[in-house]
């Protein structure tokens, strides 16, 4: 079994969405389950995470309902303002509670100043997420992981997951720092990684095996087999490839593991870090 473990899902508005520039033309416009429904028999995808990609409680809602329509959805990360004062923050989770599918949340903090995470009123928010059982996903630049180091030092039971192998810069490969807050991280067991997003961190038209399994190397390395997932970051992935491309990558390289910790890392990781 496969489990995605980040798919987005959106409507383009040049507005809302105007992070998809001109030059990442290839995802100017929708996507939508019925799109993503062509990889689940063509790649052997089982189900997928649906993960924000907009600031807004619209953005659940939308993901929620998808998943309503869509048994393969598992399970949404949504988003939720972090920084509301503690009364609105727990009214909104209580409120949340009730929608089975929403598993955690995100925001999309890459887009911050570093230090964003570190707020007291950050911080707060997502030590709430704690209290009902919600997982918190990192999203953060190469230039951004010391701050996801300090998190984890500051909030060390909250289940937390870093998208994206912490974004490593494989357009210049200068990831000294990028391996040393990565090492920090995977110190703490309540943090997870997603093998994910990886097509789009170096040149878009020359995908480097070599660098992405160097990468791979190190962090498997350093989180072991049982805390690693597999996600695609779909339809973001495009930008740098194509969907079947990233599977039989990824494929090739956890070859080298056991029939049951490959299992562990395309579906059971996801579905225990998520409660799918």
């Amino acid at each position: 079994m496969i489990i995605d473990s980040h798919v987005h899902f959106w409507k383009f508005d040049p507005v809302r969405d105007a992070w998809i520039s001109n030059e990442m033309a290839a995802i100017q416009k929708d996507f939508l389950p019925e799109d993503f429904s062509f990889y689940l028999n063509e790649n052997r995808i089982d189900g997928c995470v649906a993960v924000q990609a907009s600031q807004s409680d619209e953005e659940t809602d939308f993901l929620v309902n998808l998943a309503k329509e869509n048994p393969f959805i598992k399970g949404v990360v949504g988003w939720i303002d972090l920084t509301l004062t503690s009364d609105k923050l727990e009214q909104s989770l209580q409120n949340y509670q009730f929608e089975k599918l929403i598993k955690g949340f995100r925001h999309i903090a890459e887009g911050e100043e570093i230090g964003f995470l570190l707020q007291k009123n950050v911080l707060n928010g997502i030590s709430a997420l704690h209290k009902y059982n919600y997982t918190y996903d990192i999203l953060l630049r190469q230039d951004q992981l010391l701050d996801a180091v300090k998190l984890s030092e500051k909030l060390p039971d909250q289940p937390f997951i870093l998208d994206h192998c912490g974004k490593p810069d494989l357009k210049t490969n200068d990831l000294k720092e990028w391996k040393s807050n990565i090492s920090e991280l995977a110190k703490n067991h309540n943090i997870y990684c997603k093998i994910s997003g990886l097509l789009t961190q170096g040149n878009w038209n020359n995908i480097n095996e070599k660098s992405i399994f160097e990468i791979l190397d190190f962090i498997f390395s350093q989180f072991g087999i049982k805390r690693l997932v597999f996600g695609s970051d779909w339809p973001v992935i495009l930008l740098g490839g194509n969907y079947a491309l990233w599977v039989e990558l990824i494929s090739k390289y956890v070859s080298q593991f056991s029939k049951e910790e490959q299992e562990l890392f395309f579906s059971g990781n996801a579905v225990k870090f998520y409660k799918l």
